[in-house]
């Protein structure tokens, strides 16, 4: 007997939505500035807004895009979306107004809704993006109607997801090579393996309480679902301030959130930091760029036993290797610098240039570049065929990340295999460097790059900020890289700065530091 395809079919992701909603009804769901939302008043409020999507006659397939911050209300939409079939498209708070315009254009977005605080840009970009069907506001906002008044004044119905595993219900935009966005197509089967991987992968504790003070519309929003699926409460912060952090963690009794690498640094380095029991904390995921090993063990100080390292990338998202807080335990130092092993359910590859694996286990760390296969992956880019199939080249998603394994299969990123410089012929990755630096006490981050030299090609530049109180000078640390990785890894030059330039998600911002140097090139717009 051959079974009927559609008896294997995997659940949506509204599905595992709705059973949670479902399930724990009766319980507190958020805390969103002070406010307590159960999960009952977010499903009412999820039909409200379906209903709304129906008034204005949106269908499954159509884009919905927002401009907003850490709201209840932006998690409600993006979940109405699913369950409706829409595309959930979210725009970055602190991108540019031309790349916002490109994706509200390039997404065929058919409603737009803008956060209040960002009321000017949402007057703007609704100049620029006309042909957007309808524009809307959540709460009162001058030049936009309210959402939210239009939903109160509709009768929520029992939801009923539309859709099916393939169907693609968010649309990530991600930094192009052409410096434009391009649109990672995300569908139910995509998003429902991330949700029962990133469940399975790491450990978490009896009683969920998530901190969310990174944007949900992106990484830390991924963890909103597991948490409910747990009958967890999300307490939302509108952005991270160390103060405020500690406050939510010590009120809520928090024991689960998300952080960019800089922003542990920057708890880690706050006076209040190292006066507060964070005996609570069960799970500190840090993922979205590499953490130093010296700053790893000084969270566990300080921390406790709760670190958790995921990788992934918007293509995978979020978690194709996990090294997890028994793993952190049991690591000496060469260990923490690891990304971890890969997630159950997914195949990992490191692969050369030919599309060969490199060789396995070998003494001389082979590097090449981490490629992936399995239920996770994107469905391609919105739109772009070619680069989809480039992506895809070989039948494996390309990271674009370069990494060796050890024997124990834990792999070890070097770098992105765009930012490799090549000083003198020789290959350099700039993580080597850096974690060289960052071991300095006095150093608190460091960012290295190419930049252009009329003898080398390309020579070995850091940029290094200091821990408060704290000093050093530059001879010193050229002289610590020198004796740690010789002299091809030593930079040429080292500058000491108050702050590095940050992406709009926290992440170091590298093509910025490049572009002062290789204007016009293609090594500062990649």
């Amino acid at each position: 007997m051959i079974l009927d395809p559609a008896l294997t079919q995997p659940c949506t992701l509204a599905e595992m939505l709705i059973a949670a909603l479902q399930r724990h009804a009766g319980k507190p769901a958020f805390i969103d500035d002070e406010r307590v939302i159960t999960y009952a008043e977010i499903g009412e409020r999820v039909g409200q807004a379906i209903e709304v999507f129906r008034t204005l006659g949106l269908v499954p397939g159509d884009a919905v895009v927002q401009l907003v911050g850490n709201r209840s209300e932006a998690f409600v939409i993006m979940m109405a979306c699913y369950v409706h079939g829409l595309r959930s498209v979210a725009l970055q708070t602190l991108g540019g107004e031309d790349d916002q315009a490109f994706i509200i254009d390039d997404a065929q977005a058919r409603l737009v809704l803008v956060d209040a605080t960002y009321q000017a840009r949402g007057v703007a970009l609704q100049t620029r993006c006309g042909q957007a069907a309808r524009w809307f506001s959540h709460g009162p906002a001058q030049g936009f109607d309210d959402f939210w008044a239009l939903a109160r004044t509709q009768v929520a119905q029992p939801l009923v997801c539309h859709g099916g595993a393939e169907d693609v219900i968010r649309l990530a935009y991600t930094g192009g090579t052409t410096g434009r966005p391009k649109g990672v197509m995300l569908s139910n089967r995509s998003l429902v393996t991330y949700t029962l991987l990133v469940q399975a992968g790491i450990d978490w504790p009896q009683d969920v309480r998530l901190i969310c003070t990174t944007p949900i519309s992106h990484a830390a929003g991924s963890l909103i679902l597991p948490t409910l699926l747990r009958g967890g409460l999300v307490v939302l912060q509108r952005g991270f301030d160390a103060d405020a952090f500690i406050d939510a963690f010590e009120r809520h009794r928090c024991n689960v959130t998300f952080l960019v690498p800089t922003l542990v640094y920057a708890l880690l380095d706050h006076p209040r930091t190292r006066r507060t029991d964070w005996t609570e904390m069960h799970t500190l995921i840090y993922s979205a760029a590499p953490m130093a090993p010296v700053r790893v063990r000084e969270a566990l100080q300080v921390f406790g036993p709760c670190l958790v390292q995921l990788y992934g990338q918007t293509e995978a998202p979020n978690c194709v290797l996990a090294l997890t807080q028994r793993e952190h335990l049991l690591a000496n130092d060469e260990r923490l610098a690891s990304a971890g092993r890969p997630l159950p359910g997914l195949s990992v590859a490191l692969l050369d240039d030919t599309g060969q694996p490199v060789a396995a286990n070998g003494g001389s760390h082979a590097i090449g570049e981490i490629c992936v296969r399995g239920p996770l992956l994107m469905s391609g880019y919105w739109g772009q065929p070619e680069l989809t199939a480039q992506a895809f080249e070989g039948g494996w998603l390309h990271t674009g990340d370069m990494a060796w394994r050890d024997a124990q299969g834990y792999l070890y990123i070097v770098d992105r295999k765009k930012d490799m410089i090549i000083s003198g012929g020789f290959n350099v990755y700039p993580k080597e460097v850096e974690n060289v630096l960052t071991a300095h006490p006095a150093v608190a981050a460091a960012a290295v790059i190419g930049v252009p030299d009329a003898k080398w090609g390309e020579a070995v530049k850091a940029f290094v900020t200091l821990r408060p109180g704290h000093s050093t000078d530059e001879a010193t640390l050229i002289a610590l890289v020198r004796r740690a990785k010789g002299a091809v890894h030593t930079p040429k030059s080292i500058e000491l700065t108050e702050t590095l330039p940050l992406t709009a998600l926290g992440k170091i911002d590298k093509k910025a530091l490049r572009a002062r140097y290789w204007s016009g090139s293609s090594r500062g717009v990649n």
